[in-house]
């Protein structure tokens, strides 16, 4: 049997207030494609459907639109499930009349967790496990027990497999939302304080493959068991570095997953240029795509006036700039001076010879000096 993961659509995200939804409706018809391509037996989003919990209009729209084109227009059924981001009640509106269409919504935790679906080597499982936070689960499965996201998911972990539909010969599968421990994060929010957010990879014995989101880069843990497909786009510069996909998975008779990892092509990049200002506004530095988002590291080489607006009119979307640290070495011109007996043309000096590696002409020490008299003049008469 075969299907396709993805998760962490977020979709209604922007980024530096630029909206991402046409990027991300770029993207989502190239999943459509592959779907057609491949046509899998279930399509699965792991959470954090939406960006927001009162999704935009936009954001409503466009999964409307999606959700049509795969289960209407193409016939693929999908699971999806509420993330952290998503608010389970608003997600799961009229799941049980979707259902008939093949649309499986899990948006709060209940008692209808699980689809089957059906190849020559008999059933597989697909349980579904919407994001919840210690207290819900504790509530829900009642259990004072539950302190945390592990023993939240362990505790209902352990009740599944307790109940008489579960069964380990119809190669369960799992979707879930959640940190697991020895996963590298970017800019996700935090689920929790400190570690008190993560789960340990053994909650997740006895399935075949498990579904998750959460965590933005595409990534596999405790024996290729565990698999995060990652989000649909780069939503932070954090992410600049990766490669954003889905899993095509097929599952044989035995429970054995082979994953493959579809690339995805992103309507505007988010990366880094590196070079000088004067490098990268004559061209030297490659300038790709113009529209992309991106963020200067910057290799200093003297002062720059209007460096942001000079490189937006080559970048539209241009995102900051990161400058060059600088250690304070021992034997600097700024440590060798006199903090508190030296005057500030003195200790002006040495910081700029400091950061820039040159000396402070005499010109440039009069414009200071200039520049000085007249603050100090405003402040007696102020």
């Amino acid at each position: 049997m075969r299907f396709i993961h993805t998760a962490d659509w977020h979709l209604g995200r922007s980024l530096y207030n630029i909206s991402l939804i046409e990027d991300q409706a770029y993207v989502l018809n190239q999943l459509i494609d592959l779907t057609r391509d491949t046509q899998p037996a279930l399509l699965i989003i792991a959470g954090d459907i939406y960006d927001r919990a009162i999704p935009s209009t936009d954001a409503v729209q466009l999964l409307d639109d999606t959700l049509s084109r795969l289960i209407l227009g193409i016939g693929i059924p999908v699971l999806l499930i509420a993330g952290n981001h998503d608010n389970p009640q608003r997600l799961q509106f009229g799941a049980r009349l979707l259902e008939k269409l093949k649309l499986h919504v899990f948006g709060a935790l209940s008692e209808r967790s699980f689809i089957q679906m059906y190849d020559e080597a008999g059933a597989v499982s697909f349980y579904a496990m919407p994001y919840a936070e210690p207290s819900l689960m504790r509530e829900y499965l009642q259990n004072d027990q539950i302190t945390n996201h592990d023993s939240g998911l362990r505790a209902w972990v352990n009740d599944l497999k307790a109940k008489p539909s579960f069964s380990s010969m119809t190669r369960p599968v799992l979707v879930g939302h959640a940190f697991v421990v020895g996963g590298e994060a970017s800019d996700e929010r935090p689920l929790s304080v400190g570690t008190a957010g993560t789960v340990s990879a053994d909650c997740f014995d006895g399935f075949h493959y498990v579904a998750l989101g959460h965590l933005h880069r595409p990534q596999s843990l405790a024996n290729e068991k565990i698999h995060y497909s990652g989000s649909l786009l780069k939503y932070s510069f954090s992410e600049a570095s990766h490669s954003k996909s889905v899993n095509l998975v097929e599952i044989d008779a035995t429970g054995q997953c082979k994953v493959e990892r579809i690339p995805f092509t992103a309507k505007r990049d988010v990366r880094y240029v590196e070079g000088t200002i004067a490098e990268i506004l004559s061209g030297k530095v490659e300038r790709g795509n113009l529209e992309d988002f991106v963020k200067v590291k910057l290799k200093y080489t003297g002062a720059i006036l209007n460096a942001a607006s000079k490189l937006r009119e080559v970048y539209p979307n241009f995102s900051g700039i990161d400058y060059p640290t600088r250690t304070l070495e021992t034997n600097s011109p700024l440590s060798k001076t006199d903090h508190i007996n030296s005057d500030i043309a003195t200790l002006f000096a040495a910081f700029y010879q400091e950061v820039t590696g040159q000396q402070l002409t005499s010109e440039q020490a009069a414009v200071f000096s200039s520049v000085v008299d007249k603050v100090r003049l405003q402040e007696r008469e102020a």
